[in-house]
């Protein structure tokens, strides 16, 4: 076996990420807290949000924890509803909780990154209109103004929208997440159009306030093929899905044009609307045609790693791969502003850290500018639809007794962020199964070339 350090630069930034929803607890203002109470059935589980991660009475003991880890950086979201619990009403005590919290990022050494929406809206919102409405352009713009005059000199870093893609999806087509009353593929062309002119309203507002602030999306971007025994309707159809799912949007920020299905649409002020771009990767996809029910293959070889509840594929070249295209595509720097996988039983969680990380080393080792990574998540934490039934965190949580456990990877990554790399002997105690993948001797190199395989990229 080979040995070996693959060392990162020393200006990286490691971070991990939490969204506010799914941390604070009792957003009651909140489009999800009412669809949680309207029907529990539709969280999955026994336990709904409720008191979520306690991040609204103690964020800071999380934050600790943050700095315990070694990280240099987190990402966190401010909920729309807090601060504007009613039309034109902004409720100071929570701003002024927001900037406790973001004072406390700094005094730990943790730079801010900050999404102005995390998948949850005001409840009064969705009954003006929701994002199918252009009136919640001018909302939006009032809303940013509002956090950039009350909190813009504590974040250097800003996400206008959270996966705008997958949100309009999950809203509009699927209905996992709470649906306005509207749904099909108009009204979801309909919220992205306006997304599109919420992020530029907000990005302007934010840089005539802090022109050396750095603004961009987060944009949930995914392996998606046709199967190795798929016909030319599931590659062309597994191409189609490709564009509109990762491309679309960031095109859409770099020339000014969103490209949907049928027809594309010029935003004026969008062009140009983007200082990185952030990836939030998870897994592959398999696509055929037609889709079966819940769109995507998920029936996985007897050789795949998948994680819990059939999330998805671990599939950590996917990552180099979405670096790559975004690098060749945009020329910007790139932030992975979520990468991780659900794993009660931490079992997957350490050698998922060190072939991910491995993918961006070898990016960075070809020039490209990955410039951070946010782990999700910091803590375990109320998953959506899903509820508590997966748990993302390196950190574990009880939600009855909010009760913190380190998971072992916790620890192998406070390795990583302390020393600025990764080793075989990380491997060798954390994720033995990774050596022979990660640094392979030669026997290991003979026996993928002899099979086709790539081997060891960089």
């Amino acid at each position: 076996m080979a040995h070996a350090i693959m060392t990162f630069p020393p200006d990286f930034l490691w971070g991990t990420a939490t969204s506010a929803y799914q941390v604070e607890g009792n957003n009651s203002n909140s489009d999800w807290f009412a669809w949680e109470a309207a029907d529990p059935a539709r969280i999955k589980g026994d336990l709904g949000c409720g008191p979520a991660s306690d991040w609204w009475q103690n964020a800071e003991a999380d934050l600790d924890i943050a700095a315990a880890l070694g990280t240099n950086a987190h990402r966190l979201s401010l909920e729309w509803s807090r601060i504007e619990p009613e039309p034109s009403v902004f409720d100071s005590a929570a701003i002024a909780r927001y900037r406790a919290i973001l004072q406390a990022c700094h005094d730990r050494g943790l730079e801010p990154m900050v999404t102005l929406h995390h998948f949850s809206n005001p409840l009064w919102l969705v009954e003006k209109g929701d994002f199918h409405s252009e009136i919640v352009v001018e909302y939006f713009r009032r809303y940013t103004a509002k956090v950039v005059a009350e909190l813009g000199d504590l974040i250097p870093k800003w996400i206008t929208i959270n996966e705008p893609v997958t949100y309009g999806v999950l809203r509009y087509l699927t209905h996992d997440f709470p649906n306005p009353g509207r749904g099909g593929f108009g009204a979801l062309f309909a919220a992205i159009h306006n997304m599109l002119r919420c992020h530029a309203a907000a990005y302007h507002t934010i840089k005539e306030a802090y022109p050396a602030a750095l603004v961009g999306t987060a944009n949930n971007m995914q392996v998606f093929a046709a199967r190795p025994d798929g016909n030319a309707i599931d590659r062309r159809w597994a191409r189609m899905i490709d564009r509109l799912y990762n491309d679309s949007w960031p095109d859409a920020l770099h020339t000014g044009r969103y490209r949907g299905l049928w027809s594309s649409k010029r935003f004026k002020g969008l062009a140009g609307t983007y200082d990185f771009v952030g990836i939030n990767y998870y897994t592959r996809f398999y696509l055929r045609f037609p889709p079966p029910p819940g769109f995507v293959d998920r029936e996985w070889g007897p050789e795949a790693l998948v994680s819990d509840g059939a999330y998805g594929e671990v599939y950590a070249h996917g990552l180099y791969e979405i670096m790559e295209r975004v690098w060749r595509r945009y020329q910007k720097p790139i932030y992975i502003t979520e990468n991780g996988l659900p794993d009660a039983a931490d079992r997957l969680r350490p050698g998922f850290l060190l072939d991910h990380l491995r993918q961006i080393w070898h990016a960075i080792s070809f020039c490209y500018p990955i410039m951070g990574y946010y782990h999700w998540s910091l803590v375990d934490n109320f998953e959506w639809d899903r509820g508590w039934t997966q748990r993302f965190g390196l950190v574990a949580v009880d939600p009855t007794t909010q009760a913190r456990a380190w998971r072992p990877s916790a620890h192998l990554y406070q390795e990583i962020c302390r020393s600025y790399s990764i080793s075989d002997d990380m491997a060798a105690r954390y994720a033995p199964e990774m050596l022979a993948v990660m640094w392979p001797g030669e026997e290991q190199r003979a026996e993928a070339q002899g099979s086709g395989g790539a081997g060891e990229q960089g």
